[in-house]
């Protein structure tokens, strides 16, 4: 146990999330189920059971560090890596795991993003475990994939062979992004796909030759940074860093790339919370299909499958409204089609040209 180590990203700005979702308080850091916890603070809680407390580091915007503090009482100053500009997951994950390599050229480190909701919490400690005991032992890329249930279009999918590691793990033969509906089916019906959970175990070893290989500068740019690291010259040496890094994700940098990736099929209730449909797929409905969250102030006449998220202390009032997203939060109202949320990220922009700051 203690060499392993987890990674936990939580810098994202969750605009499909808006208006709840701000560039200054962002989806992790909010209670979008009404649970009582916040998605980052359920992540968190999640790896403690799998992974000793001071070997779990957020990577978070530097501008959120305040938010990480005040929500995860149990994190020090040294686990919170703060990003000065967002450059997505390849320059966060080489940072973190040159750092932890730093502190044990043994570890075996997971990576997941803060904002997923996990359902079967045991599955997925067990599912964790044994990757990164494979990750231990063998030179391998470990990516979960979770089973598909329908021809979700808002996913990227993992196609697997029958060569294995460790009787469990099957090599990755292609990755995909997000196909349209026909070719999800047909992903489906071939039963050799997975959708991309966006959560990766590997032994520092593992990506830190994987970065050499298929981002040399990148890597580069952190080994020749080695002596900054984990001293109190590694904030300023961060913020020269992360200019110099290319803006890539993990995927495209070095997963679709490497010829040592494998899947291990997964089946822990996963959902990554994307957009407000996936909150209501997942949340308590009444008779007529609506998901109100919270329900007490809130009346519905001839109104079915709504999702409806508002204040405590808001009374609303919805008459003949089918299919319907209802979010209200910082002084703002969405009221959209759930069949047309894709538009939400547009929307976001447009008010931003519009008001500037003041909605976003």
């Amino acid at each position: 146990m203690k060499n392993f180590y987890a990674i936990i990203m939580a810098g994202g700005i969750g605009s499909r999330f808006w208006p709840i979702s701000r560039s200054a308080h962002p989806k992790q850091f909010l209670d979008i189920l009404g649970t009582g916890k916040t998605l980052i603070q359920q992540t968190y809680e999640r790896f403690l059971k799998i992974i000793p407390a001071e070997n779990i580091y957020i990577a978070t915007n530097e501008s959120y560090i305040p938010l990480v503090k005040e929500q995860l009482s149990g994190i020090s100053e040294e686990q919170i890596l703060g990003e000065p500009i967002m450059k997505n997951t390849a320059p966060c994950i080489a940072y973190a795991s040159h750092k932890i390599s730093l502190l044990n050229p043994d570890a075996a480190i997971v990576v997941s993003p803060s904002d997923h909701l996990i359902l079967d919490q045991e599955a997925f400690r067990k599912d964790i475990l044994l990757s990164l005991e494979a990750a231990s032992g063998n030179n391998c890329l470990i990516t979960l994939g979770i089973k598909p249930s329908r021809p979700d279009t808002g996913y990227g999918y993992i196609q697997y062979t029958t060569q294995t590691i460790e009787n469990s793990f099957h090599k990755v033969k292609t990755f995909t992004e997000k196909p349209n509906y026909e070719l999800a089916q047909t992903f489906i019906q071939s039963g050799d796909f997975l959708w991309n959970a966006g959560i990766f175990v590997w032994s520092a070893k593992s990506i830190l030759s994987a970065l050499h290989e298929h981002l040399p500068d990148m890597n580069d740019i952190f080994r020749e940074g080695a002596s900054k690291l984990n001293t109190e010259a590694e904030s300023g040496f961060i913020h020269h860093a992360y200019f110099q890094c290319t803006n890539i994700s993990i995927d495209y940098g070095i997963m679709e790339k490497a010829s040592n990736v494998y899947v291990l099929p997964t089946d822990f209730g996963w959902s990554d919370l994307g957009t407000w449909s996936s909150v209501y797929e997942l949340a308590q409905k009444d008779y007529l299909g609506n998901a109100v969250i919270p329900s007490e102030n809130v009346m519905m006449y001839d109104s079915s499958n709504c999702m409806v998220k508002v204040p405590k202390d808001k009374l609303v009032i919805m008459q003949g409204l089918d299919d319907y997203i209802v979010v209200e939060s910082n002084n703002t109202l969405m009221i959209c089609q759930k069949s047309h949320e894709q538009q939400v990220k547009q929307i976001v922009a447009d008010v931003k040209s519009k008001f500037g700051t003041l909605y976003n």
